[in-house]
């Protein structure tokens, strides 16, 4: 191209044609020879028709400002496009907090996580410094549904130091830091039961009547009293927050679930065990067999 121009000049001045001779065209491509023998290669296509070697054909260079400009500015608003839509908001450092603690556990919950148009590629919870074993959700839809983590096997009363760090296509993000102390045998705020069966339902067929039975139970409301004069709490659904499953008959779709998340099924009587000492009792003295 360089050649082209300076062709142009030596022979028509400031005009931008250049006069050459076509010496070979072979295999889409023509070799082009210059007043001052110098060859340049040009593809054939552009030739104009009936072209062959010896022609004398002249061949215009010239800038297409206009169409430069318009494909700069083009490229320029895609790139601000681009910027906009995935560089301008970073994700957020995740924020998690304490949800419930007992004397041997704890649950972690955090906020919605915010990563922009990144990918999450994975959670990862820390306590004192290291890493757990714990899996933690890898997509931000779940991420987000089931925002909690459940830490077992604590010392009691014993103080932690949690955080969180988000993995994501954009890189790593950390999370604030949380400090607990797991409670002592005596601090029974951390208990959190949910109720089963008390009774054969009478209808079998019914699955509604499995709850029907207990709304009335005068010694489900016994318990309940228990419950809050020993700064505890009851749940009518089993979550992450129940530590205990209470129950006369092991039977109906919350034993199930209890027992797939492995939460103790225990008796009437462990409650009323933990109000007369004024202590967490062991739940392995009242399981209820199935």
């Amino acid at each position: 191209m360089q050649i082209l121009k300076q062709q142009a000049n030596r022979c028509i001045g400031t005009s931008s044609k250049a006069q050459f001779t076509v010496g070979k065209i072979d295999a889409g491509m023509a070799v082009l020879l210059t007043n001052e023998n110098q060859l340049i290669e040009f593809p054939s296509i552009l030739l104009p028709p009936g072209v062959k070697s010896g022609s004398v054909v002249l061949i215009n260079v010239a800038n297409d400002n206009e169409e430069e400009l318009r494909r700069k500015n083009s490229f320029e608003m895609l790139q601000d496009a681009i910027f906009r839509e995935f560089g301008s908001n970073e994700p957020k450092d995740p924020v998690i907090k304490v949800r419930s603690v007992t004397q041997t556990s704890a649950v972690i919950e955090w906020e919605t996580l915010e990563i922009s148009k990144s990918k999450l590629l994975g959670l990862i919870l820390y306590k004192n410094g290291h890493r757990l074993p714990i899996p933690l959700p890898t997509t931000l839809e779940v991420a987000n549904k089931n925002n909690y983590c459940k830490v077992s096997g604590l010392d009691l009363d014993h103080e932690y130091e949690f955080y969180l760090e988000m993995c994501t296509s954009s890189g790593e993000y950390k999370s604030n830091s949380v400090s607990l102390k797991t409670h002592t045998l005596d601090n029974l705020t951390g208990i959190c039961v949910s109720f089963g069966l008390f009774e054969e339902p009478r209808n079998t067929n019914n699955e509604d009547s499995y709850s029907d039975e207990n709304q009335n139970n005068p010694e489900i409301d016994q318990l309940k009293s228990v419950i809050e004069r020993i700064g505890a709490r009851w749940c009518p659904d089993i979550n992450i927050d129940v530590t205990h499953f209470i129950c006369k008959i092991p039977s109906g779709d919350k034993y199930e679930l209890a027992d797939a998340y492995n939460i103790p099924v225990v008796k009437p009587e462990w409650l009323l065990a933990c109000e007369a000492d004024r202590k967490l009792q062991p739940a392995i003295s009242y399981y209820i067999s199935k």
